[in-house]
């Protein structure tokens, strides 16, 4: 599944670090995310969604 995450973290000048606080989850958890190695949590996936304004569609795309 491919997502935009890393994108959106950079236009708001966030770190990895940054953003896996403002979530809840670690750095690792992050770099997983954006590199496409791990599939978020329906739960997180909404909670990413959230914090950028958009849609979890908006942020991850089935290929």
């Amino acid at each position: 599944m491919r997502n935009d995450v890393r994108a959106l973290r950079r236009t708001r000048a966030l770190s990895q670090q940054e953003l896996g606080q403002a979530l809840g989850v670690s750095r690792q958890t992050v770099n997983a995310i954006e590199q496409g190695r791990y599939d978020p949590s329906l739960p997180l996936a909404i909670r990413m969604a959230r914090y950028f304004g958009r849609t979890v569609e908006e942020i991850f795309h089935v290929d």
